[in-house]
This record gives C-alpha cells, sequence and structure tokens, in this order.
C-alpha cells in the first residue's frame, strides 16, 4: 500500500482543502498521514470563520513526532495546499525534501493555492512570492488553476498555445508535470471546462468535461483534483492515464453537488461514483 503525507488546511464543515483530499486519496487505496496548516469552522468563501493557522514550529512538532514513528521513510508522496503563511511554507517544503531524502523514489505534489479568476489572490501577503520562488521549484508535480498558472507563468492565458507556453514556463523553473486543474481559453469550447496535463518529453494531454451550472461554485475542487490526479498518477506513473482519471472523478463529484443543490462538494455522496466513475472523457495529445 502506498502512503501520501497530505499537509493542507482542515475545516470541521464542509470540503477544503484536507477534508477535501484525504477521503478520496482513502477511498482509491492511499493511506494517508494527515497533517493539518489550520483549523478553521468552515472555509474561508463564505466570508466568515473561526480557528486559527497553526504556526510553522507547531507543523514541525507534528512531523517530528511522524518521523519518530518511521512513517515518513515509508511516503510515497508529499501532497501541499493552502499553507497560511511563509513561514509554514517553508516548514512544508523541508518537510518534503525531508521525504524525498528518506526515500528517493517519493514525489512531492504541490498544489500552489493563492487565488482564482474573479476572486484574485486570497492568501496571506509573501506566499504567493513563497510559492513562485520556492515551493513550485522544489515539487515534481504541481497543480495550479488558470489564475494560478497566469501568476506563476507571468503571463495572461487566452489560446492553448498560451496555455502549453505558461506550463512551459513553469516546467522550466523545476516541475516535471504540470496539471492545469481549469481551463477556459477562447479557442476552446464555450460550454465545457478542460484540465490541462504537461509532462514535457513525455507529452501533453488535454480533456474537456461539461460545464455544469453549480451556482456558487463550490470551494475546494481544485484540491480534490490533485488528490484525485496524485492517487491516479501513484498508481500508474502516466500522466494521461491520471488526467483521464482524476477528469472523471472530479466530474462524479460536481454531478452529485449539483443533484444536491449545494455548495459544499458532495464527496462522501459521490464515492462510489468517483472510485468508479459512470462517464469517462477522452483525453487528447496536444504536445
Amino acid at each position: 500500500m502506498q502512503t501520501v503525507l497530505s499537509i493542507q488546511s482542515h475545516v470541521a464543515y464542509g470540503y477544503v482543502g484536507n477534508r477535501a483530499a484525504v477521503f478520496p486519496l482513502q477511498r482509491l487505496g492511499i493511506d494517508v498521514i494527515a497533517v493539518n496548516t489550520v483549523q478553521f469552522s468552515n472555509h474561508t468563501g463564505y466570508g466568515s470563520w473561526t480557528g486559527q493557522v497553526f504556526s510553522a514550529g507547531h507543523i514541525a512538532d507534528v512531523l517530528d513526532g511522524v518521523a519518530a514513528r518511521g512513517a515518513l521513510e515509508r511516503c510515497s508522496a508529499v501532497l501541499s495546499g493552502y499553507m497560511g503563511d511563509a513561514a509554514l511554507g517553508q516548514a512544508i517544503v523541508g518537510a518534503a525534501a525531508r521525504v524525498k531524502a528518506l526515500n528517493p523514489d517519493a514525489i512531492y505534489c504541490c498544489d500552489p493555492v493563492m487565488g482564482d479568476v474573479g476572486r484574485g489572490f486570497f492568501v496571506r501577503p509573501g506566499i504567493p512570492d513563497f510559492m513562485k520562488e520556492h515551493a513550485v521549484p522544489a515539487a515534481d508535480i504541481v497543480t495550479p488553476n488558470q489564475f494560478e498558472l497566469e501568476f506563476l507563468a507571468g503571463h495572461p492565458i487566452r489560446t492553448l498555445a498560451d496555455a502549453l507556453a505558461a506550463t512551459a514556463a513553469v516546467r522550466a523553473t523545476g516541475p516535471r508535470l504540470v496539471l492545469v486543474t481549469s481551463l477556459l481559453r477562447e479557442d476552446g469550447p464555450a460550454d465545457r471546462i478542460e484540465m490541462l496535463a504537461d509532462g514535457g518529453e513525455a507529452g501533453a494531454w488535454i480533456v474537456s468535461t461539461p460545464r455544469l451550472p453549480l451556482d456558487p461554485a463550490p470551494n475546494g475542487s481544485g484540491d480534490a483534483v490533485a488528490a484525485l490526479f496524485l492517487a491516479h498518477y501513484l498508481r500508474s506513473r502516466d500522466p494521461a492515464r491520471a488526467l483521464e482519471g482524476a477528469a472523471a472523478a472530479i466530474y462524479a463529484i460536481f454531478e452529485a453537488t449539483r443533484r444536491a443543490g449545494t455548495r459544499e462538494l458532495q464527496i462522501i455522496a459521490a464515492q462510489d461514483e468517483f472510485v468508479a466513475p459512470p462517464r469517462v472523457f477522452v483525453v487528447e495529445q496536444v504536445g
């Protein structure tokens, strides 16, 4: 059995961060060591919440305790998301380096949570620069949304060519694989949303799924996609198969969320469907 060390935010109510990542990983047969960077009552998309961001010292202390059990060397991957502040980010990147030193085959998957189209940046000052200069270069896989990819690459994305140029620019900083978790482009289908996986010499692939009427759009979808993609990638080590699996799984979750008429991802309700999705989407090679 493979094990993922997932270092992300935690909410008591709803499904973002580790709440959106841990169960999908477990349901797909992967053990998870979950370390929470924050504990909030709910995600910040509601506009108000309670709770606190944990200190870098707290996270380091928890990781030391996990290491004392000999668990870090058994990790196949490290998954990170919302980081809270730059000091916490340093602890997370350090943890990934620690795992990779113990297990050279382990991979670091960084979801560079910073912001989104329409909302702009919603993280603390210093986090975007830390992501761009430290976290992303240290990662093997990064999973930005379109807004985050534009920031990391330093230019807007309007076409598929723009997107591929952006993923190539990000790969040049260190990661070998870039997954764009949501892509809307002028030369793409207006009624669909796409995901793009660029593995450089290994190839680039795109997949599109119908745009469902989800209003408001559920928070945590990027967190879930990163976990689903990582799970399928650990199984196959094939970016195209991982993209196909992640697209089908998140669409099944979106369908369940639409049926429920809620803004919270219906991860529990859709658990059988994201393990064995009823609908699979064609992955097209574009590079």
